[in-house]
């Protein structure tokens, strides 16, 4: 049985899981799912076709699926999907997707977006990702698992964060961040590895080791990034890491990459 405050107002076509909590004075919708276990604080509204996946968190004055803002948005039956384990703090705004996108925004499980953060339609967060407070993400954002997106910071639409990269507080990031990397500045440069949190993480020494290697010789001023690519791709094909960065650059995209200040400019 789920436990409703008294004032809350629960549109009674909403899916409730099992031992879900309501808090005073929120709104759920009804097209609202929330699973098993999740809480949600007094004064939030979540609405929408939203689904929440069990033991989440959604703490007061948090928007939850209201419709994105999008001066194309017409009312289509677009979704917001939150993965279990996610903890959402005051003020964050999630907005569903789109048809000028996938028709979706996804948040993956065990995230934490903390005060302030903004997801708008059509993003996609991997598991383990965390907002630090007011960041922004536009439209059609993807975020790999485990990226940390520093406070105040912004991310261009359509941008793509890699795996485990770490964005530094008050950055804006108008190109697409390669894995693994740290990006920092108003119109951020790549500025090294996010080695602390590859450590934090579990990753293996030699990994990393191998890692720093691949990404001096990607981003050296010797010939063409395809050259480069080409030679990090031979030397360095039985590391994994070395290898999501690859896949990611020779990934299609309509971003520029996201480059050290004092490499050669990649090709788009």
């Amino acid at each position: 049985m789920a436990n409703i405050h008294a004032t809350a107002v629960v549109d009674p076509s909403a899916k409730l899981g099992t031992e879900v909590e309501i808090g005073p004075f929120c709104v759920i919708g009804p097209d609202v799912e929330l699973g098993d276990g999740t809480m949600v604080h007094s004064h939030a509204v979540i609405t929408g076709r939203t689904t929440l996946g069990e033991r989440c968190q959604v703490y007061p004055f948090a928007s939850v699926g209201q419709r994105p803002q999008d001066v194309k948005y017409h009312g289509e039956p677009s979704t917001l999907t939150i993965g279990p384990k996610t903890t959402i703090r005051e003020h964050v705004t999630i907005n569903p997707g789109t048809e000028g996108g996938h028709m979706a925004t996804k948040v993956g499980a065990n995230c934490l977006l903390m005060i302030g953060a903004h997801v708008a339609h059509d993003c996609e967060l991997g598991d383990n990702v965390t907002l630090v407070n007011g960041a922004t993400l536009g439209g059609h954002v993807s975020i790999g698992e485990g990226a940390i997106i520093g406070g105040l910071s912004a991310v261009h639409q359509f941008v793509r964060i890699g795996a485990y990269a770490f964005i530094g507080g008050m950055s804006g990031i108008t190109a697409d961040v390669i894995p693994f990397g740290m990006a920092i500045g108003n119109r951020a440069n790549l500025c090294g590895l996010n080695v602390v949190g590859l450590r934090r993480k579990g990753f293996p020494r030699e990994q990393i080791h191998e890692l720093r290697q691949a990404y001096r010789m990607l981003f050296s001023s010797e010939g063409t990034l395809k050259e480069r690519l080409e030679d990090v791709e031979t030397m360095f094909a039985a590391n994994p890491l070395a290898k999501q960065i690859i896949d990611f650059i020779k990934t299609e995209s309509g971003r520029s990459f996201c480059v050290p200040s004092n490499a050669a400019t990649p090709v788009s």
